[in-house]
């Protein structure tokens, strides 16, 4: 019997091993994201952008982000959200500074929006639809969807001739940060 205890202990250590470092939900750098449709789970990465993802939790916590529409929307490389106004000329009114980093721009990775300047980042931010390797360090990537992806993919595109300008916009219902969130 002890035999069979020791053996069991010793494949439950050598699992737990072989299956790399367990990752646990850190509900404070989670952003639940609520659509019409659906939840949207995105983990935020501080160690790649920490002023973006504490700007980033900031807005959420203020509901800056909630009833904002995704204006810019191209089949099969991003959907772009986080302008108040709804045509990609506004954001909360606070640039930061670039944290570009190497994390790649692939399906599902969340990254800043910007105009020409590498340090106009605001509040706009997109979510890779598909892979696009010239945007890599040219943008602050912050994030990931690692929920929900099919959800993303339902949202309304804009024409590709008009730069993915979209009518009749699908909206954010809601921008939560998970740690804020009673369920």
């Amino acid at each position: 019997m002890q035999f069979l205890l020791r053996a069991l202990c010793v494949f439950v250590v050598a699992f737990t091993i072989g299956a790399g470092p367990v990752s646990a939900t850190d509900a404070e750098n989670t952003l639940y994201m609520e659509l019409e449709w659906g939840r949207v789970v995105i983990e935020m990465r501080p160690d790649l952008a920490p002023k973006h993802v504490a700007r980033i939790k900031q807005l959420a916590r203020q509901k800056f982000y909630d009833g904002v529409v995704f204006h810019r929307v191209i089949r099969g490389f991003m959907a772009q959200t986080g302008d108040p106004r709804g045509d990609g000329t506004g954001g909360s009114g606070i640039k930061l500074q670039a944290e570009f980093n190497q994390e790649q721009h692939l399906r599902g990775v969340v990254s800043m929006a910007r105009a020409g300047s590498p340090d106009s980042a605001d509040s706009q931010f997109f979510i890779m639809l598909g892979d696009a390797p010239h945007l890599d360090g040219q943008y602050t990537a912050w994030g990931k969807v690692t929920s929900g992806m099919d959800h993303v993919d339902r949202i309304k595109k804009g024409l590709t001739r008009e730069n993915g300008s979209v009518n009749d916009p699908d909206k954010i219902v809601t921008l939560r940060v998970a740690a804020d969130v009673k369920e």
